[in-house]
């Protein structure tokens, strides 16, 4: 096998580990493309591919979280990941651990974490590398590696319970949602969110979005209730898809281009988190973006003809 059919065998899994890392998937596959020019340019092979491919991926993937965390830190409003629709490395032996890690509430519980807990975190408990591997990867000790990811676990564990609703159940309280949300019923809504829901939006300064989080059933369920049939009569649609491996939809302008996409965090029985992500910058790579701010004006404009 060469070198071209050894990296393209890896490349799901590498972007998979950069993307955990990073939260974002241009910058992710940027890694990748860096990891496979090192690769080629290696003069001689190592003895696994996976471990060099690998190590090199979480390396390239630390200097960039280091770069991008100043530019995360003066990010207009609230931060969320770049949204995954699907993610292309599937290990039946791992899916729940694959699952839960690229959530949009596990990742926000990862950007918490230094770059290096981060990426110990990711190698070991999403992916199962051994601390030797994982030691090469990021420069330390066998020994740091392990008291980086007892800092990991912790600071995971405290932030936020595993999601425990099975696939059936947020499919169906998915469904429920979004139901209500078309007919702009308020109490449908409110009956499916959790006493202290937060609804935030990601608009990083490039669209339209709220200033700050909304918390509570009352006031996300009257703000979705008079938005979405405003955008209905302007003709925007959704489709219902996985959005970070939980419930959610993609939200399409009149034109069809990507509006912006919709996840939910789903937690005994009822609607904990509604995540948008509205940056254009953050949308590109699920195809066309459309223009928010024209969409912003067609919504105003509805709203001012029903008055």
């Amino acid at each position: 096998m060469n070198k071209t059919e050894e990296f393209e065998g890896l490349r799901a899994l590498l972007f998979s580990i950069a993307y955990r890392i990073l939260g974002s998937v241009s910058e992710a596959e940027d890694a990748v493309q860096e990891t496979w020019l090192r690769f080629d340019r290696s003069t001689t092979l190592p003895t696994s591919a996976k471990a060099f491919l690998s190590a090199t991926v979480t390396r390239v993937s630390i200097d960039v979280l280091r770069s991008a965390r100043v530019r995360r830190e003066e990010y207009a409003g609230p931060w969320l990941p770049e949204p995954l629709l699907s993610d292309p490395y599937q290990d039946p032996e791992r899916s729940a651990e694959l699952a839960d890690s690229v959530s949009m509430a596990a990742l926000l519980l990862l950007e918490r974490l230094s770059p290096l807990e981060r990426s110990v975190f990711v190698l070991r408990d999403v992916f199962a590398f051994g601390f030797d591997e994982i030691a090469t990867a990021v420069g330390r000790s066998e020994a740091a590696c392990r008291q980086l990811l007892v800092r990991a676990r912790r600071h995971m564990k405290a932030g936020r319970p595993r999601f425990t609703a099975d696939r059936q159940e947020r499919q169906e309280l998915a469904e429920r949602f979004f139901d209500a949300l078309k007919d702009g019923d308020v109490d449908a809504l409110r009956s499916l969110l959790a006493a202290d829901v937060q609804m935030v939006g990601d608009g990083g300064g490039n669209a339209p979005n709220l200033a700050r989080a909304v918390v509570g059933a009352e006031n996300v369920a009257r703000i979705l209730a008079s938005a979405f049939p405003l955008m209905a009569r302007i003709e925007v649609t959704f489709e219902p898809r996985e959005v970070n491996g939980q419930p959610g939809a993609v939200f399409r302008a009149p034109d069809g281009r990507i509006l912006h996409t919709l996840s939910l965090d789903v937690l005994d029985g009822r609607i904990q988190a509604v995540r948008s992500v509205l940056n254009p910058d953050k949308l590109g790579h699920l195809g066309p973006v459309a223009d928010a701010w024209a969409v912003h004006r067609e919504v105003v404009r509805a709203r001012r003809r029903t008055r």
